[in-house]
């Protein structure tokens, strides 16, 4: 699987750079004839469709209606430039547009799943985005990094290939210290890593390395191989795939897989506050088959509504779960360290229900 960032195939207009995208489909085509099935995922709507509108440069529009609009003029022109270089190596490109009720609707997810597979089964290469021209923005993806590692666990992928236009994670800044160089092997994508990423390397591009860390960590707790590579070298995916050394960063995967869902709480949905709870909770959530009740709830920070996600924090504010609440957090203050019997008639028995938790690696 293969994520390409808006800055690896737009210019510095924010035209699409069509022969990026042919070296991309070339190599997707080289991959499909060594037997893998590829799924792609691509940034560049908006981009694409800033020049069209004559919106491009400091012109560029910050308010999201237009951004949204900017994606559906984008999206088109973007996919047709896939259709056409991917059919010259007889493949057939097929869109398909996610939103991240997909991951967190089991229907929906199943639905997507089944979609994917079908193109895959079909021979068609699915080329991936988030659904910009619509999304919500209360409730979206954010940068398509995160969206291609929930999708690579969405299709069972076997690698990752974030493409980028950097050689990997680099031990600092590039355009800071001249002596920075390539981080081969990841095992744990830890603080201090991520502090190293930083933010937004282009203006056109909406991630970072920080995004593309973010996005590997969830990969990794999905069982997939992380390669973060530039997209400019030549056979990227081929060796990518084939773990050639010296390719980009790897991020090794963990042993343990979190399900889609706890994927999506755990990495890609922000925290709107907290709950602090008490030993006999921390210990009951910690044995895996608990729901966080009203009475173990100590203190509540923050200003969440209902199916909010905040994270939970023992006495000593050491967070080690997240978690979708069910009452908004003027609720959760009142009924905070109440027995179930002394609720509020209709009040929600749980705070936090087992299936909207997750343990945090």
């Amino acid at each position: 699987m293969a994520k390409i960032g808006t800055s690896s195939i737009t210019d510095d207009e924010g035209d699409i750079a069509r022969e990026a995208i042919r070296k991309l489909c070339g190599e997707v085509a080289e991959l499909r004839r060594a037997g893998h099935q590829v799924v792609v995922v691509s940034s560049g709507a908006i981009a694409a469709g800033l020049p069209a509108l004559g919106l491009g440069g400091s012109k560029r529009p910050r308010d999201a209606v237009t951004l949204q609009a900017v994606a559906a003029v984008g999206q088109s022109r973007l996919m047709q430039v896939y259709g056409e270089e991917l059919g010259g190596h007889g493949v057939v490109a097929g869109q398909v547009l996610i939103a991240p009720l997909d991951f967190m609707e089991r229907r929906q997810y199943l639905q997507a799943r089944g979609t994917l597979a079908r193109l895959l089964e079909l021979g068609v290469v699915p080329v991936v985005n988030e659904n910009d021209a619509i999304a919500d923005d209360e409730i979206r993806f954010g940068d398509n990094d995160r969206l291609a590692a929930l999708v690579a666990h969405l299709v069972d992928a076997e690698a990752l290939v974030l493409l980028t236009d950097t050689p990997g994670v680099l031990t600092a800044d590039p355009r800071l210290d001249s002596a920075a160089s390539l981080i081969e092997e990841i095992v744990e994508v830890d603080h201090e890593l991520e502090a190293v990423a930083g933010g937004p390397g282009t203006v056109r591009g909406s991630g970072g390395m920080a995004t593309k860390l973010a996005a590997a960590k969830i990969a990794s707790w999905s069982g997939v191989r992380t390669v973060i590579a530039d997209a400019r070298r030549e056979h990227v995916l081929a060796d990518a795939v084939a773990g050639a050394p010296g390719v980009g960063t790897v991020v090794v995967p963990h042993d343990r897989k979190l399900a889609a869902r706890k994927l999506w709480i755990a990495f890609a949905v922000g925290s709107s506050g907290t709950l602090v709870v008490d030993d006999g909770a921390r210990a009951a959530l910690l044995g895996g088959k608990a729901s966080l009740l009203a009475a173990g709830v100590r203190a509540v920070h923050g200003d969440f509504d209902e199916d909010d996600a905040v994270e939970i924090a023992s006495a000593d504010g050491r967070v080690f779960a997240k978690g979708l609440v069910r009452v908004d957090a003027a609720t959760a203050k009142e009924i905070a360290g109440r027995r179930t019997a002394e609720l509020p008639e209709g009040s929600p028995r749980h705070v936090v229900h087992r299936d909207d938790l997750v343990m945090l690696p």
